[in-house]
């Protein structure tokens, strides 16, 4: 029988015989309901989340996540004024 060897010529005629990543990393999913499940995924990360069907909360509950997500424009601060300010406490800083 023939033997075959492996080798870059064997390489760029077919394909390879691997996964495009090959290493699997550990990961924990976290379900909606709070079940957690160990699996191997192919990026390194640590727990990955499923996210919530907005559909099935309360009204209460679907306004405080849309508050929390979306949040109100910050208020326009009072600019200050100089009016109140005696310039002569800081005569001695300014340059003759």
């Amino acid at each position: 029988s023939a033997c075959t060897r492996s080798n870059s010529n064997r390489a760029a005629i077919g394909h390879l015989q691997r996964q495009r990543y090959g290493r699997l990393y550990p990961l924990l999913l976290v379900s909606t309901d709070g079940s957690t499940v160990r699996l191997r995924y192919g990026e390194p990360k640590r727990i990955l989340m499923m996210p919530l069907d907005s559909n099935t909360l309360p009204e209460a509950e679907r306004k405080a996540r849309l508050r929390r997500q979306f949040p109100s424009k910050p208020k326009a601060k009072e600019e200050e004024t100089f009016e109140g300010i005696d310039l002569d406490t800081y005569k001695k800083f300014w340059k003759k």
